[in-house]
């Protein structure tokens, strides 16, 4: 490890007197052995759940006025994999990942699945050893430069990643894109893009771009979706 995990306590803030916490929340599975249940995985869907509830609980409290979708978009924005990975990064838990040799050899303590469910994990360890207040000062502490983003309102939208992020957690599969119609002079176009999962149309946008367009679409599949779920 190229420091020690005294030091790692120091950036959570949280001085462990259960270290097997800690360490289980840095193994990830392909360094366990076989019929072992020793990896973070049951920690990261802890820590997910507890991250998506502190997300939400700072946007409910922060923008009374916002609608449900608009809350669902911003907190999509913030528990992305690349915000929760951009966040592992600076804290080098890539660093102090157990991994298998393989896993190390093909990049694993740099891949964003892999940090993200590792800074998941380590949000259920702070729970777990030192409860809600402790953990919730860590995010906030952790994630301040996104939740700044979204306070100042230029969080970047990325639309057609929070879709395929659902799409792939829920139904293991990515969205499909195809321009339906593409009208104007060459400087001046406006592209119509449809974005469909399975064969069923989950939305249609416009813009002067095809990834402008695609963006549109992905939006709308979002906001359709959340109108769903009130």
């Amino acid at each position: 490890m190229p420091y020690p995990l005294s030091e790692l306590e120091k950036r959570l803030g949280v001085c462990f007197e259960d270290r097997n916490l800690l360490i289980r929340a840095l193994t990830h599975r392909s360094s366990c052995f076989e019929g072992e249940d020793t990896s973070n995985e049951r920690m990261e869907f802890m820590g997910d759940s507890i991250l998506g509830a502190i997300v939400a609980e700072h946007l409910y409290q922060s923008f009374t006025e916002w609608s449900e979708g608009e809350l669902t978009r911003a907190k999509a924005a913030l528990v992305s994999s690349p915000t929760l990975a951009a966040a592992a990064r600076r804290l080098e838990l890539g660093e102090l990942l157990l991994l298998s040799k393989g896993e190390e050899q093909s990049g694993g303590r740099n891949r964003s699945s892999i940090l993200c469910g590792a800074f998941e994990s380590v949000i259920a360890a702070i729970y777990l050893e030192a409860g809600m207040e402790a953990t919730r000062n860590f995010i906030h502490c952790w994630l301040a430069e996104p939740m700044e983003a979204v306070n100042r309102g230029s969080y970047t939208r990325d639309y057609k990643t929070m879709l395929q992020e659902i799409t792939q957690e829920a139904y293991r599969s990515l969205p499909a894109y195809r321009v339906i119609e593409e009208t104007g002079p060459d400087h001046d176009k406006t592209f119509v893009v449809g974005v469909s999962l399975g064969g069923e149309e989950l939305g249609i946008g416009r813009g002067k771009s095809k990834k402008e367009a695609e963006q549109s679409a992905a939006r709308l599949a979002l906001e359709k979706r959340a109108d769903n779920h009130t």
